[in-house]
């Protein structure tokens, strides 16, 4: 087992960082990862969608004097921009998560997302989607109480937890719930009566053109208690009294580890650094150096399953593909039941044994042999076909635009190059896989062959095709 390429995968998306762990160190390279710049810079494919007041209210004058069939057309031509926007987003990020030379702060980005959920789907403003990953991405390394604070008042999240339906004297409490339940503290550590008066303390606070504002008319000044607090509370101070409760650390620290390491993190690690964690103030750079450092040290493999990000995005790294158009990751990514902007519900992503499903496993086959094939950009009738059985050769699957692979492996008999290949893949080859490899690179294998590179690559995909290597 490479520890360097294990951690390449578990700090990023795959083992392209290998080589710059193991010349600097972790130590060396998580600092080098923390000081990586936030680039605020608003993507061209965002120039006409709306963000202000100002610019719906524009739309709104542009379809005033038109008949039903016009606004009727005229909102399903906005509805089709706005939705091929939307796919424009998920391939920019994309692209950020490949191109990055320390990708920890988009891992983290990702993280933050499943964590602070708010989806396109539902929010239908692609501006604010952007600002609400932006704001993910500038806190990554910060502290963690004041990202909450931030979210809250991010035009993103007030509208897809509906505190746009919240005013006093008609309350609703989704955004209360989840800043409890699923944001912070976690079941068993608040009442509903917390939820209720939390509700109170955020009524009338709604998307504006620089993010949430209160509105005087909509919101509750009343006196309430809240997690023992008796006061008049507003968002902020509400934040602060959830993280001077004793289990205020160890929802979130959980989630680190069930993202990073561990689909299965034991209690006693969970409380271990999640007392770190509030020793550190609850910034969250330390804890993940603290995590990082000390796991690293353990020789623990093979504890998480691979999300269908990291699973794609090594296949193109390992086979040296880059795909100018990231449409076809994102079509996949959508089939494997993570797509991006748009989880299933507010408690995002399930991870663990849900990413390992006997339809995501074939899925994640196909996708294999298409990569391994040359196809890289394929279109959503292949990504539609990935259901096909193994029976199915590839030649009878849609056609996309080959490319020569150039998979990089070290010339040698066949069992060194299976024991090579296995060592880069993470996983050990018991005595029924070696047999089954050394059929496809057979004992008198020769590495100069004309026809060598593709036997290796045949090797290759059947060896990413195995259980093992769906983990990290």
């Amino acid at each position: 087992m490479n520890r360097n390429t294990l951690w390449s995968l578990r700090l990023g998306f795959s083992n392209q960082q290998a080589a710059v762990i193991e010349k600097m160190g972790i130590s060396k390279f998580l600092d080098a990862s923390f000081k990586i710049n936030f680039d605020a810079t608003v993507p061209d494919f965002l120039k006409d969608s709306p963000k202000t007041t100002a610019d719906f209210k524009e739309r709104r004058e542009k379809s005033k004097d038109l008949n039903t069939e016009q606004k009727r057309e005229l909102k399903k031509d906005f509805q089709k921009q706005e939705g091929n926007t939307s796919i424009e987003m998920k391939c920019w990020w994309i692209d950020k998560m490949i191109s990055g030379d320390y990708p920890l702060q988009e891992k983290m980005t990702v993280f933050l997302h499943n964590h602070f959920v708010s989806t396109y789907q539902k929010v239908k403003v692609n501006h604010w989607i952007f600002e609400h990953n932006q704001l993910l991405r500038k806190h990554a390394f910060g502290n963690f109480r004041e990202l909450t604070k931030a979210v809250l008042k991010s035009n993103a999240m007030l509208r897809y937890l509906d505190n746009t339906d919240n005013r006093k004297g008609k309350i609703n409490e989704n955004l209360s719930r989840e800043l409890l339940e699923l944001f912070t503290l976690g079941i068993g550590n608040y009442s509903e009566e917390d939820i209720k008066n939390g509700a109170k303390a955020l009524a009338g606070l709604s998307p504006g053109d620089n993010g949430g504002v209160y509105r005087d008319k909509l919101s509750d000044s009343s006196e309430i208690t809240y997690l023992g607090k008796k006061g008049h509370f507003k968002s902020d101070a509400i934040v602060d009294i959830i993280f001077e409760q004793k289990n205020s650390p160890y929802l979130f620290t959980k989630k680190i580890l069930q993202w990073f390491i561990y689909d299965n993190p034991s209690e006693e690690l969970v409380t271990y650094y999640g007392d770190y964690f509030r020793k550190k103030d609850f910034e969250i750079k330390p804890l993940l150096e603290k995590i990082f450092t000390e796991e690293f040290e353990k020789n623990a493999v093979g504890t998480k399953i691979k999300n269908p990000l990291e699973y794609n995005l090594q296949l193109l790294s390992e086979l040296h593909l880059q795909p100018k158009n990231k449409r076809p990751v994102v079509a996949f990514l959508k089939s494997q039941g993570m797509d991006l902007f748009n989880q299933p519900n507010v408690k995002g992503w399930e991870g663990g044994k849900s990413w390992l499903t006997s339809q995501i496993y074939l899925q994640r086959n196909n996708l294999a042999d298409l990569y391994c094939s040359g196809r890289e950009n394929f279109n959503q009738k292949a990504v539609t076909n990935m259901m096909m059985t193994d029976e199915n050769k590839m030649e009878n699957r849609p056609a996309a635009r080959k490319r020569i692979i150039n998979l990089d492996w070290d010339k040698g008999s066949n069992k060194t190059i299976i024991s090579e290949l296995s060592s880069r893949l993470l996983f050990q080859v018991d005595g029924e896989s070696q047999k089954d490899f050394e059929k496809i690179l057979k004992y008198d294998f020769d590495s100069n062959a004309p026809n060598a590179e593709q036997a290796v690559l045949r090797l290759f995909n059947a060896m990413v095709k195995e259980p093992e290597f769906q983990l990290i």
